[in-house]
C-alpha cells in the first residue's frame, strides 16, 4: 500500500470503497483521473485499486483523525463518501480545511449540510472550498432553482421538489435517514435560516404534466442560493412520496420530535437504530439502476406566492448522478476551475451555466417551460 504523496495537487477519495466511494472513483477513472483510494480496509482497497488498472492507496480512519488529514495537502480535493456522515463525516471536512485542501461530499443530511456552512469563515481564511450534498442531494435543485431565479430575479421564495420513481437505495443511505430522524430541520424564513421540522408541510408539484405530493425537508437550497440572491426571503426543499406516504412521514416526524425531547430516550433509540440498520451494505445493482427515473422542479414566486418561473431537469439513477457529479467537480476544482473559497453552493462554486452543462453531460435533460 502507498501511501499519498504531498508533491502536487491530488484527488483524495475517501470511503472508496463503500458504494457511492466506489462508484465516484470509477467515474473519476472514466474521466482519466487516478485517485488516491483512501479507506480502513487495505484489502478492499487494494481490490479495487486493482479493478481500476492500478492506483495509490490509503489506511484512513474516522476512529483516528490524524490518519485522515495526513491524506492531504494545500491544494488537493477530497471526496468524502463515509456516512452517515452525522456519525462520520467531521473528520474529513476538519482534516480539509486544516490542510488547506478542497472538499466535497456526498452527504443528504440536513443537520451536517448545516455544520458545513457555518464553517464558511473558516474556510475562506484557510483557501478551502467547501461543496457539501454535492450529488442528486442536492446539486440538480440548486441548479433549477438558479435558473428559476435568474429567470425572475424579482422573485422572494424559491421552492424545489425531488421526486423518484423505482427507486433504489444504498445501506449508507438507510442508515443516513435513520440517524437524521430524531434530528432538526430547517427553512429559509424572512431571509434567515430557523429551525423547522421536517415534513412540516405537505404541497403538490406539476412533474411532466402529473400533480404529484412531496414533503417538506432540510436542503442545501436554503443557505446557498441566498448568496446570488439575498433578496430571498423563503426557500422550501421537498421529497416526493405518494399521499398517504407523505402523510405518515409527517405524522412520523412528528413523533420523533417529541420524543427527542427526552434525551435518554432518544439516545437508547438512537443506539437501537445504529445497531439495526448498517451502512456498509452494498446498493442497487446496475439494472436496478437503470429502471430509476427522477425529476427535480424549481419554482420562484413572488411574495404572493404567485409563480413566476419553473424550470424541470430528468434524469435517470440518483447514484450514478452523484458520481458523475462528483467526478466532474473534484477534477474540475483540481484543475483551477473554483471560483471562490468557502462554504459555497454548487452554482456559486462553478458559475450557473458551467454548472448546468456539467449536469446535462451527466445524463440530465432540461424540460421546457410548460
Amino acid at each position: 500500500m502507498t501511501p499519498p504523496a504531498h508533491d502536487g495537487p491530488k484527488i483524495v477519495v475517501f470511503g472508496a470503497t463503500g458504494y457511492t466511494g466506489r462508484l465516484t472513483a470509477e467515474a473519476l477513472a472514466a474521466r482519466g483521473i487516478s485517485p488516491v483510494l483512501a479507506g480502513r480496509n487495505p484489502a478492499a482497497l487494494n481490490e479495487l485499486a486493482a479493478a481500476l488498472g492500478g492506483a495509490r492507496t490509503a489506511v484512513a480512519d474516522v476512529a483516528d483523525p490524524a490518519s485522515v488529514r495526513a491524506l492531504l495537502g494545500r491544494g488537493d480535493v477530497l471526496v468524502s463518501t463515509v456516512g452517515p456522515f452525522l456519525r462520520h463525516g467531521r473528520p474529513a471536512l476538519d482534516a480539509a480545511l486544516s490542510a488547506g485542501a478542497h472538499y466535497l461530499d456526498s452527504t443528504g443530511e440536513g443537520p451536517f449540510i448545516r455544520t458545513v456552512f457555518e464553517q464558511d469563515d473558516r474556510a475562506r481564511a484557510a483557501g478551502s472550498t467547501l461543496l457539501t450534498a454535492f450529488g442528486f442531494d442536492y446539486v440538480p435543485g440548486n441548479l433549477a432553482a438558479g435558473l428559476a431565479l435568474r429567470a425572475a430575479p424579482e422573485a422572494v421564495r424559491a421552492e424545489v421538489g425531488y421526486f423518484m420513481d423505482h427507486p433504489g437505495t444504498s445501506g449508507g443511505t438507510r442508515a443516513s435517514m435513520a440517524g437524521m430522524l430524531f434530528e432538526s430541520g430547517f427553512a429559509l424564513r424572512s431571509g434567515r435560516v430557523v429551525t423547522e421540522r421536517t415534513g412540516a408541510r405537505i404541497r403538490s408539484f406539476d412533474v411532466a404534466g402529473t400533480p404529484r405530493t412531496a414533503v417538506s425537508i432540510p436542503g442545501s437550497e436554503h443557505f446557498a442560493p441566498t448568496r446570488s440572491h439575498p433578496h430571498l426571503r423563503e426557500v422550501d426543499v421537498y421529497l416526493g412520496l405518494p399521499t398517504p406516504a407523505a402523510q405518515g412521514f409527517r405524522a412520523g416526524s412528528q413523533l420523533a420530535a417529541a420524543l427527542a425531547k427526552v434525551p435518554p430516550l432518544k439516545r437508547g433509540l438512537e443506539v437501537a437504530l445504529t445497531r439495526t440498520v448498517k451502512g456498509s451494505t452494498g446498493g442497487p445493482g446496475a439494472a436496478s439502476r437503470g429502471r430509476t427515473r427522477a425529476w427535480v422542479v424549481a419554482e420562484a414566486r413572488d411574495n404572493s406566492g404567485n409563480p413566476l418561473a419553473t424550470v424541470t431537469f430528468s434524469g435517470g439513477d440518483p447514484y450514478d448522478f452523484t458520481a458523475a457529479i462528483l467526478a466532474w467537480a473534484a477534477q474540475t476544482a483540481l484543475g483551477g476551475g473554483l471560483l471562490a473559497a468557502g462554504a459555497l453552493g454548487p452554482a456559486d462554486a462553478f458559475g450557473l451555466d458551467v454548472l448546468q452543462t456539467a449536469v446535462v453531460e451527466a445524463g440530465w435533460t432540461r424540460h421546457p417551460a410548460g
